[in-house]
């Protein structure tokens, strides 16, 4: 039998192996704490990340859903949208590492703890074995050499008394008889310690050159199996965060990609196009003579402009002298919080457009809500005819009333809110203060909160105007966005512009256009969402900015820079 060197040098070395096999075992729990440990700071980690990228969320509803139209915000938000996806392949990481590592390897110990304690229990079995049968053997041993012993002294009394003239015959016959006794006894023990000797031996070698090796074979591959169990735990822990690398790798593209889609131009144009008035720069201000008090002046667009003053005359699409730079002096009406007139007529006209398009979007999602309610109850009524015992179907008949009612005032104020619309879009005439006192514009503002407000309130185009005085109001002819084509000479070009969209110009004033068309512009947007363009000498009108991408030409004359 070919025995291993493993087991020749530690034969004598029982007692060391169970402690180095009790420390393998210590050593296989301790990874397995740091494992343990190392799963619950991912957790935590990922926690922490997750409750990050909630905490800087945009809330609904809130002031912060506006500010994600920037491509910078928008980029900030894939940012905590990519870190809540990394958050959760660190949770992958802790609970691939609980499962593959900490599960098995504690199973493993346990069947590890008894198959130890069944191989050590086996090698103390046998160690006592081959003790008992020493202490045997040493047994066997003593009796024989005490019955040697016990035969010689019995031989040499019997001698002696042999040897004794004065001894008598039967005495000297008793002296042979035990010394022959002795004598048998001695070789009994002889034969028995031969007999346990041979056995001892044989049991000896069976011990150290088969029970023995066979334990500590068991010893070494149960030893053996726990070093190459600890090491594939090892792959498996960097395996895990192996796997999870390419997706949180594409998190970190996204985040670079989002970090890329920013665009400052866009930015700054959103801005613009948030903030803009509508406003033109205010005109040249007149020299005032005071050499003739009589005779004395005040211009039009002077910053010292009486209230009473402010009976210009508006010249709608063209440049409006009385009209101040809003950057001079802000309009004071914006100052009373809550006491703004219901069309918005106190904003810039831009900002203007904006609040009446929120407004009737806001109505008709209302109306959409309420219609929708009208149709469930529609609906349920249809069940209720059909199927009396449900329900009574003239229960809902007063609900249904009042949601008739409510789509019929909503439809009103999107009726009331589109007109206003129209009119900042230019598509219809201004209405004069007149016919906004009758469709009930100031009704609901006829409170001393408004009056006081608006005593000092200054009018977006520059001149001041006291609400409750019929003096001052403006009185705008229908027919001045009319006559303008007619009465004013050609406009100069200002630049070009290329039509990105079909448009078919079916009202007054305006122009049709085709996609991809080249034309000629000859004035701007003045904030009111138009742009005024040329074909050629006899076909020329206004077409909604966003149709077309303008290219001025700075050094044309007759450009203007508007806000």
């Amino acid at each position: 039998m070919r025995l291993n060197y493993f087991f020749y040098s530690l034969q004598d070395q029982f007692d060391n192996l169970e402690k180095h096999t009790q420390w393998g075992i210590d050593v296989l729990e301790k990874y397995i704490k740091f494992v343990k440990e190392r799963t619950e700071i991912e957790l935590s980690y990922a926690k922490q990340l997750r409750n990050l990228s909630k905490k800087y969320q945009p809330k609904k509803n809130s002031k912060e859903e506006e500010e994600y139209r920037y491509t910078s915000t928008r980029a900030f938000l894939a940012t905590l949208n990519e870190m809540n996806d990394y958050a959760g392949q660190h949770e992958v990481i802790s609970e691939n590492m609980t499962s593959l590592i900490t599960g098995e390897l504690t199973r493993y110990v346990q069947e590890l703890k008894q198959e130890r304690k069944s191989h050590f229990h086996d090698g103390r079995k046998a160690q006592q074995h081959i003790e008992t049968c020493w202490k045997q053997l040493e047994a066997s041993k003593r009796r024989f050499e005490r019955d040697c012993k016990e035969a010689d002294r019995a031989q040499q009394y019997f001698e002696k008394m042999d040897a004794d003239i004065n001894v008598t015959k039967a005495d000297v016959e008793k002296a042979r008889q035990q010394a022959q006794l002795r004598h048998q006894m001695a070789e009994d023990s002889k034969a028995e310690y031969s007999s346990t000797l041979q056995k001892f031996n044989s049991e000896q070698h069976d011990h150290y050159y088969t029970h023995i090796p066979n334990i500590f074979q068991k010893i070494q591959e149960m030893e053996e199996r726990r070093i190459v169990r600890i090491g594939e735990s090892m792959k498996t822990f960097a395996e895990v965060d192996r796997q999870v690398i390419p997706i949180i790798g594409k998190c970190l593209d996204e985040i670079t990609k989002a970090a890329e889609s920013i665009d400052h131009k866009n930015d700054s144009q959103l801005v613009i196009e948030a903030f803009k008035s509508g406003f033109e720069p205010p005109g040249d201000i007149d020299f005032e003579d005071f050499t003739q008090p009589m005779k004395r002046t005040v211009s039009e667009s002077s910053l010292s402009n009486s209230r009473g003053d402010g009976k210009s005359e508006p010249k709608f699409g063209g440049k409006s002298k009385g009209k101040l730079w809003p950057f001079i002096k802000k309009n004071k009406v914006l100052t009373c919080k809550g006491a703004g007139p219901e069309d918005f007529s106190n904003l810039p006209p831009e900002q203007r457009r904006k609040k009446l398009q929120q407004k009737v979007d806001e109505l008709n999602k209302d109306i959409q809500k309420e219609m929708d309610q009208r149709d469930a109850l529609t609906k349920m009524k249809d069940v209720y005819i059909k199927n009396p015992q449900m329900g009574d179907a003239a229960s809902v008949d007063h609900r249904l009333a009042e949601l008739g009612q409510n789509i019929e005032k909503l439809r009103l104020e999107v009726q009331k809110f589109e007109g206003w619309l129209a009119e900042v879009e230019g598509r219809l005439p201004m209405r004069t203060e007149q016919a906004r006192r009758q469709s009930g514009l100031y009704e609901a503002q006829n409170t001393s909160a408004v009056n006081s407000c608006a005593q000092d309130r200054e009018s977006p185009d520059g001149s001041y105007t006291e609400e409750q005085s019929q003096e001052t109001e403006m009185k705008v002819p229908a027919t001045d966005f009319d006559d303008e084509f007619d009465d004013e000479e050609p406009l100069p070009t200002i630049g070009t512009c290329k039509a990105l969209y079909t448009f078919e110009g079916q009202n007054e004033g305006t122009i049709s256009v085709a996609e991809g068309e080249m034309l000629y512009v000859i004035e701007e947007d003045k904030g009111d969402g138009w742009t005024r363009i040329r074909r050629n000498e006899d076909e020329e009108g206004y077409v909604p900015t966003s149709y077309v991408e303008v290219y001025l030409d700075k050094n044309a004359k007759g450009a203007m820079t508007y806000i």
